[in-house]
């Protein structure tokens, strides 16, 4: 996407606790530890990724709501980078259920602050 641009690209991981361990204070804590764990791997696999483009790229991890908090980063770089195009991009569910009830796509399309791209 910015090929030929200039811009930065902000990759957000949104570390999600399902409702179902949520009930449990010893199961958020063992997830919490399994999140810290996991965090410097993802951010490796960006790095690995983007390695060798112009652009430059920051990592941000946060926690709750995936497309609550994938509105807030996104509303919060606009707002600070006004002039600058801002656009969300993630990667369409497979899930059958989720075309029934709903994906993170799905509620990003009905209310994100910015423009979003949904990729198949």
């Amino acid at each position: 996407m910015l090929q030929g641009r200039i811009g930065c690209i902000d990759v957000v991981w949104v570390a999600h606790l399902p409702s179902t361990v949520r009930l449990s204070a010893d199961a958020v804590v063992e997830m919490d530890a399994a999140f810290d764990e996991l965090e410097p791997e993802l951010r490796a696999q960006a790095a690995g990724q983007l390695r060798g483009r112009e652009a430059t790229w920051e990592f941000q991890r946060r926690q709750g709501l995936i497309a609550d908090e994938l509105v807030v980063v996104a509303a919060g770089i606009r707002d600070v980078r006004p002039g600058q195009n801002v656009v969300i991009m993630i990667e369409s569910s497979s899930y059958a259920t989720h075309r029934v009830a709903g994906s993170v796509a799905v509620s990003l399309a009905r209310r994100s602050p910015v423009p979003l791209l949904i990729v198949p």
